[in-house]
């Protein structure tokens, strides 16, 4: 599970599961996550979320997220597995949670190739969008001082952020490289739009 959830703080995981069953199952949880993505997606579309266009638009996305390769793409293939929903406004969200995970599934080797682990691909990502100091970062400033402070020095030790936490020259050019590398489809990586159809439920 560590393997799969790359950039989860050490231990994290392991922390809630397979406690956290004892509350609901895995087939549950997927449910009420559907459920409420789908709801949101109701009230923010309004009338617009029952027309034809979503339909079509379920069906052509549908269509190109299901033509990817599996290979190494752990919740990408789970996500697979799954039957796809009739209901067009939830098929359209299912289709864009798969392509969802393609790519972060791609991010994530991409991270690997680079020797970006799990903890300073959050640091990466805070600096990119911005937030200083990354360690106030939403997903990491609650890891223990000891560790954030060990997260920035090995940073600055592969020069990657400068004595302030800022990104230097050759961290700027990895992060970039680690976007552009996960954005490269990769052969067969998505189907054409509308050139199949989707398996259904």
């Amino acid at each position: 599970m560590h393997a799969a959830f790359y950039n989860f703080g050490p231990g994290e995981v392991a922390r809630h599961l397979p406690k956290v069953w004892a509350s609901t199952t895995p087939e549950a949880a997927h449910a009420a996550r559907e459920r409420g993505c789908v709801a949101a997606l109701r009230r923010i579309l309004g009338p617009l979320g029952s027309g034809p266009d979503v339909a079509r638009a379920a069906d052509l996305l549908a269509a190109a997220s299901a033509g990817a390769p599996t290979e190494g793409r752990v919740m990408y293939a789970a996500l697979r597995a799954l039957p796809v929903p009739t209901d067009p406004l939830t098929r359209l969200w299912h289709a864009a949670n798969l392509l969802r995970e393609h790519r972060g599934d791609g991010h994530i080797a991409a991270l690997v190739t680079e020797r970006i682990g799990g903890l300073e691909a959050h640091v990466l990502s805070a600096l990119d969008a911005g937030i200083f100091p990354a360690e106030s970062f939403g997903r990491i400033h609650h890891l223990p001082k000891q560790v954030l402070a060990d997260l920035m020095a090995g940073l600055r030790e592969r020069g990657l952020v400068d004595t302030e936490g800022h990104f230097t020259p050759a961290g700027r050019a990895t992060k970039d490289r680690i976007e552009a590398r996960t954005d490269e489809p990769g052969p067969g990586a998505v189907r054409r739009a509308g050139g199949g159809r989707p398996r259904r439920a």
